[in-house]
């Protein structure tokens, strides 16, 4: 995972929507650890967001971090991660085209503008920025490739805490062949 992509300072989160508005709280949402409504904004209804890749690269780099003392990682930090599987569980990952490189998603054509006065005509004329076919389906498949690589993370704390098995297992189907 690339680390200086997880900074929260280096994404746009006001530029980018959520299942309920744009991405300005994240970062506070983040840093407070508020992971069930983290889970509300990035996946609503089998549906991933434009921040939902983001969001779950800085996450587990933070998870990553403590995957070291598994016992002390609660279900309520689960709660993302196990959002996000549930709405990929559905996808066909070699059905869509994504764009080159995660980082493409943050080219200014994918996102919205500053301000937010005309939010909702975007919304109602049409494709908003960010959400024609290809960067909509580059938020299921980034967010679905990051998920994979924290794979050895996820193990590792499924076998150091044991209440967490279940949702970990749950998470991990994703990925069984």
């Amino acid at each position: 995972m690339n680390s200086k992509l997880a900074s929260l300072d280096c994404i746009p989160w006001q530029r980018m929507t959520t299942a309920y508005g744009r991405g300005t709280d994240i970062p506070q949402l983040i840093e407070e650890g508020q992971y069930h409504e983290l889970a509300n904004l990035i996946e609503h209804q089998g549906t991933l967001w434009q921040v939902t890749p983001w969001v779950l690269l800085v996450l587990l780099q933070k998870l990553a971090d403590r995957a070291r003392q598994p016992e002390q990682i609660t279900e309520n930090e689960m709660t993302p991660y196990a959002a996000v599987a549930s709405a990929l569980a559905f996808q066909d990952m070699e059905a869509g085209q994504a764009v080159d490189k995660m980082e493409d998603l943050l080219e200014e054509k994918y996102l919205w503008p500053e301000s937010e006065e005309e939010d909702e005509e975007q919304w109602e004329e049409g494709e908003p920025p960010g959400y024609d076919p290809i960067p909509f389906f580059s938020y299921y498949y980034y967010s679905y490739d990051i998920l994979k690589q924290a794979v050895p993370t996820f193990t590792a704390i499924k076998n150091g805490n044991r209440q967490l098995a279940p949702t970990i297992d749950e998470i991990l189907q994703l990925f069984a062949s």
